[in-house]
């Protein structure tokens, strides 16, 4: 498979690696510096592109690729509250591809589906009372992660106690401690921890009187979400339309 990738960071040359371990082709490099690239005849060559850059990109970026009709498999966050909509119907009316995704690790998938059947059973006990918190390296400035927005919205639309997720504090290794933790009872907090170099952490705590009930995720590096990248795109290459991990992953 012939591969783009745009956004070269780190996180960019661990899905070269991986993607090269793999077997496959990186016929293209974007970057901020050569932006140009985007019409190249390299980019049009490739069967995918794996798009890792920032909230205010992403959504370029995916018309760029859309423009020579390259299928985008995509991890970046914050674009949807304002593309959203835009997106789908370029994806429905021009038959373009987009695999997208808060997170591509194999392990926040299997995370993904224990938090759904979780809440479907805490449902019935109104007692538990649920809150969230993220934590990640101090490079990351947006809060709540992207991946913590997406648990929260698979809680919120089973649990009928909660209407909404809000953004809480955000406590950062110098001490200072961004907003509050202010919220009404049907209102799902989500507190951030920015700490050193921590790649991710998502822990979900249902407290009650009598006990409390915790489940956390803990990534050890960023490679599992490289590889979740990979996988993506090679399903994305025989699959069209707009498209998540809950089609690569069938739990």
């Amino acid at each position: 498979m012939k591969i783009a990738l745009i956004g070269y960071g780190k996180m960019g040359h661990m899905i070269e690696q991986i993607a090269l371990q793999r077997g496959h082709e990186i016929v293209c490099k974007i970057d901020v510096d050569n932006q140009e690239d985007f019409d190249s005849p390299a980019f049009a060559s490739a069967d995918v592109a794996i798009e890792f850059t920032n909230p205010s990109a992403a959504y370029g970026n995916y018309l760029r690729a859309f423009k020579h009709h390259v299928k985008v498999v995509s991890g970046s966050t914050g674009w949807m509250k304002d593309h959203k909509e835009d997106v789908e119907r370029i994806i429905r009316e021009e038959h373009q591809t987009l695999f997208w995704a808060s997170n591509f690790s194999i392990g926040v998938a299997i995370f993904s589906a224990v938090n759904k059947y979780l809440a479907g059973i805490m449902n019935q006990f109104p007692q538990y009372d649920v809150e969230m918190e993220e934590t990640h390296h101090v490079h990351k400035l947006d809060a709540p992660s992207g991946t913590a927005i997406t648990l929260a919205d698979e809680i919120v639309e089973r649990l009928d106690r909660k209407s909404c997720w809000k953004k809480g504090t955000c406590t950062w290794d110098d001490g200072h401690v961004d907003g509050n933790s202010d919220h009404n009872p049907d209102e799902l907090l989500i507190d951030s921890v920015r700490h050193d170099e921590v790649p991710g952490i998502h822990t979900i705590s249902y407290d009650s009187e009598a006990d409390c009930i915790t489940i956390s995720h803990s990534a050890h590096s960023r490679k599992g979400f490289a590889l979740g990248a990979v996988l993506a795109a090679e399903f994305t290459q025989t699959h069209e339309g707009l498209l998540t991990t809950s089609d690569l992953f069938k739990f």
